[in-house]
């Protein structure tokens, strides 16, 4: 096993991942989870000794996604628009029951239940044509500032970045301490933020700068090499950006509003529109909102594609399969796409 999904790195990067959790870093636990679940994949093929190909550790990753937001569409959607950049037609019976054996696995561990709790608002034709283009842009333009925030901050030449990346535990050291500031400053920010996504959506009292509060703190664990995935920081940061769509269509469905801005952002992030529609409507059982979803993930996934023509986890891949790896020195759970060990060609990556 290659070292990305070998034992020991699992093992390490789990438990470095419950302690950045612990000390409330803005991330989510699905990185690793996705990480965890291809290595597991490919162990219990080696332990059958049958041969491991690609298709393993993206299914094994597709199962993670299922697993960690009880999604089981969304880890194939995931399997289809990132693991994979091109989806073969023999790996479909593999991601699928990898898929249906975790999402048995996590009812049976957790319940059956609905990650952001059920909401069942939506939006009429009129209020579509209006608030999905708005939500779509500002959403996927946030998204692609973030992205490109990540990958500039992995390739800058200015002086004083380039400085602090040779010094990795102060440049780790200096984001934690903002990452601190604003956490006690607004208590709202740690962890995953999974708590104030959930009042937002349910029309909680959050305040309306939430979401540039979590951008910010998301941003900076990212950049600063600590485990952990940017799924649930980007969900809770879109919720925010939601909210802050609340002012400028007031007397439309807050609960609808805010979850295009959610899957705005997600898109905008990640570039996986059809994963972030499938994981909204998965999450919030909001089934209603389908088309409405769909038209903010497409216009987001343009706006973001013309402000950052390059995908964040692309991006992030290259260090690992380049013989000189670009100076990229990011961990936000890049993608596993080679594996040293397959006997079928690896995807390609864009």
């Amino acid at each position: 096993m290659t070292g990305l999904i070998s034992a020991k790195t699992v093992i390490v990067k789990l438990a470095l991942t419950v302690a950045t959790l612990s000390v409330g870093a803005s991330t989510g636990r699905e990185g690793p989870t996705v990480q965890v679940a291809a290595s597991i994949m490919g162990y219990a093929h080696r332990l059958m000794a049958i041969p491991l190909r690609a298709s393993v550790f993206i299914a094994g990753g597709a199962a993670g996604v299922a697993a960690a937001f009880n999604t089981p569409l969304a880890g194939v959607a995931f399997a289809i628009e990132e693991l994979a950049a091109a989806y073969e037609q023999r790996m479909t019976l593999l991601v699928m029951t990898a898929v249906l054996i975790a999402g048995m696995v996590s009812l049976g561990l957790s319940g059956d239940y609905v990650y952001f709790g059920v909401m069942r608002q939506t939006l009429n034709v009129r209020e579509t044509l209006v608030a999905a283009p708005v939500a779509g842009i500002l959403g996927g333009l946030a998204g692609a500032l973030f992205s490109r925030s990540v990958i500039a901050t992995g390739r800058s030449q200015l002086a004083l970045v380039a400085w602090l990346r040779a010094r990795p535990a102060l440049f780790a050291g200096g984001l934690g301490a903002v990452v601190a500031i604003i956490g006690v400053g607004s208590g709202l920010t740690w962890g995953t933020g999974y708590g104030a996504a959930r009042g937002i959506i349910t029309g909680g009292d959050v305040p309306h700068w939430y979401g540039a509060a979590k951008f910010v703190t998301t941003l900076a664990t990212a950049v600063s090499g600590m485990p952990g995935g940017i799924f649930a920081p980007s969900l809770s940061v879109g919720a925010g950006i939601g909210d802050m769509l609340l002012s400028i269509f007031p007397t439309y469905p807050p609960g609808a509003i805010v979850l295009l801005g959610m899957v705005a952002y997600f898109t905008g992030v990640v570039r996986a529109p059809l994963t972030a529609v499938i994981i909204i409507s998965e999450t919030t059982a909001s089934r209603g909102l389908m088309m409405p979803l769909v038209a903010s993930a497409l216009i987001a996934d343009f706006v973001a594609q013309a402000v950052s023509k390059e995908r964040l986890y692309h991006v992030l891949s290259q260090g690992f399969l380049s013989s000189k790896p670009i100076p990229v020195s990011i961990n936000v759970n890049q993608p596993i796409v080679s594996t040293g060990v397959e006997t079928e060609p690896p995807p390609k990556c864009d």
